[in-house]
């Protein structure tokens, strides 16, 4: 029989990921039972996870395209929203359906041990089917437009990867202090809803005015958007300030949200 040793980790040490890996099976559950839970008793299943991106882009497209007549970088404008929804969705998502597991799990908290990194990570299995799934549609749009493959195709993965990474320290972060702190679990919608604002998903950051955008490229997520559209559609490169704002973003997030985590996750049990 084999026996687990339970002991308080040394401050802002790194995640013990062989721990994590020993209780692969419980994490491959639970990302099942959420995804599975979130589907059940819907007549339409899957088909959900394809209209909730497509939808929208074709909403936008129409308004922002069709009749205010925002310019797309010669792009159709469905392709150039869809190509930053995608990348949003999974850096908002994963914060959205994360941020409350712990609060959500407080029955597994208080029962069993194992490694409380594994309930936001299960929480992050249903963002990544939806992502693929997601991929899948633009796949199919990119053949309906003739967008041809390119080399800088090669870096969407590199985009997408930071994007679910940049999600996933934050999401550490609202995680914790939702335990403590109910109130930000109400927060985050309208904090992500006023991101979204500042980030050029349905419109180009080309339209931001030449003395305003070294401030707007600070925005982490800037780079993400445009550095993935940029990646399949072509175009303009993003900015050294974009990637550099993307780059500090993402390191920032998952370094404040790993120490975070392990600074509070001895209480978890207690508090919720």
């Amino acid at each position: 029989m084999s026996v687990t040793r339970i002991q308080p980790r040394r401050r802002f040490s790194f995640f013990e990921w062989k721990e994590i890996v020993e209780y692969r099976d419980l994490l491959y559950f639970l990302s099942l039972r959420d995804i599975q839970v979130r589907y059940k008793q819907t007549s339409l299943g899957v088909v959900w996870v394809i209209l909730q991106p497509l939808v929208p882009a074709i909403i936008f497209a129409v308004l922002f395209g069709n009749f205010a007549r925002l310019p797309s970088n010669g792009q159709p404008y469905l392709l150039m929203v869809f190509t930053g929804l995608i990348p949003w969705s999974l850096f908002s998502n994963t914060i959205g359906r994360a941020g409350g597991s712990l609060v959500g799990n407080s029955n597994l908290l208080s029962k069993i041990y194992f490694p409380r990194l594994i309930i936001p990570l299960a929480a992050m299995g249903s963002v990544v089917v939806d992502g693929l799934v997601g991929l899948m549609v633009l796949v199919v749009l990119l053949a309906l437009f003739g967008v041809g493959l390119g080399w800088p195709m090669l870096a969407a993965p590199f985009f997408l990867l930071a994007a679910f990474l940049m999600g996933f320290g934050l999401t550490l972060i609202v995680a914790s202090l939702n335990v403590y702190h109910r109130d930000f679990g109400y927060a985050v919608p309208f904090a992500l809803q006023a991101w979204n604002y500042l980030t050029p998903i349905v419109y180009s950051s080309s339209l931001i005015p030449e003395k305003w955008l070294f401030l707007y490229s600070l925005n982490p997520t800037v780079g993400l958007i445009e550095g993935f559209r940029w990646s399949i559609l072509g175009g303009v490169p993003i900015t050294t300030t974009m990637f550099l704002s993307m780059l500090t973003g993402l390191v920032g997030s998952l370094c404040i949200g790993m120490a975070v985590f392990q600074r509070i996750e001895r209480g978890f049990a207690d508090i919720v």
